[in-house]
């Protein structure tokens, strides 16, 4: 069973030690705002411990033609390492049973494994391989792990309005030198902390992807989750978008809920 979560403290330990240091907001740097930024949206979404959702996944190429795929998402928090996800296919039935399990780390490559029932095998997924596509869509494999902020160095940009809400632009870089990008820009609302646009950055530093979150709703009083992602591909004029619906916090998931065999055994 999982321990008590300790992270938050970890946290709002790391975002004080400036302030505590005698440094205010203006004094800081461009990196240390950035930072703090990426730490109190952390902290804002750590201690939901498990949740259950489902996904409808609608694919478009460039010409306009569309594929639809539903899955289901559990997701467990880990104290002191990144978050486990298991995500199953249930429509169409070529992608039925297909099965995918990420532990995501806070340092190092995450580990992740894919289980393909027509091959009855699981094939793990090698760490130079995480800048490709997830299922055919404009998700890569890096795009649907846990967003650690230790995976990352951080620049705040700017302050802005985004669709009527005050943000902070911030730039993120990725620490792992196999990441299929150099930078990601984000726009975080400065009320609630949330991402509302991610723009990926590819390894030449052209703008490769633009990903939207929308229909923000809260659980438990405190944890915000978007309804809908869509992710657009700007040099291939392909889309995928995300609709979650059915969110379910508590439901009692354990580390043994998100072992290999659990891989073969979802249905």
């Amino acid at each position: 069973m999982k321990t008590k979560n300790t992270f938050p403290k970890i946290i709002t330990l790391l975002s004080s030690l400036l302030l505590s240091a005698g440094v205010g907001l203006a004094d800081m740097t461009a990196e240390e705002r950035g930072l703090e930024i990426a730490l109190e949206a952390e902290l804002r979404d750590t201690g939901f411990n498990d949740n259950t959702v489902e996904v409808v996944m609608l694919l478009k190429n460039r010409h306009g033609e569309s594929s639809t795929r539903q899955m289901r998402i559990r997701t467990l928090e880990q104290e002191n390492d990144g978050d486990k996800s298991l995500v199953t296919f249930d429509h169409p039935r070529d992608v039925k049973g297909t099965a995918f399990l990420s532990y995501t780390h806070k340092e190092g490559s995450d580990d992740q494994w894919l289980y393909l029932p027509a091959l009855k095998r699981v094939k793990r997924i090698a760490s130079n391989n995480k800048s490709g596509p997830f299922v055919s869509s404009e998700f890569a494999y890096e795009d649907i792990s846990s967003q650690e902020v230790e995976k990352y160095t951080y620049k705040y940009i700017q302050d802005e309005v985004l669709d009527g809400k005050p943000v902070y632009v911030v730039e993120r870089y990725p620490v792992d030198p196999k990441s299929g990008y150099t930078r990601q820009v984000t726009w975080i609302d400065q009320e609630e902390y949330r991402t509302l646009k991610v723009e990926y950055y590819d390894r030449k530093a052209d703008l490769l992807k633009t990903l939207v979150f929308e229909d923000y709703n809260q659980y438990l009083d405190k944890y915000w989750r978007a309804n809908r992602y869509f992710m657009e591909n700007h040099q291939t004029g392909k889309s995928t978008e995300l609709a979650w619906s059915d969110y379910k916090f508590g439901a009692g998931l354990e580390d043994r809920d998100f072992d290999q065999r659990s891989l073969q055994k979802a249905r």
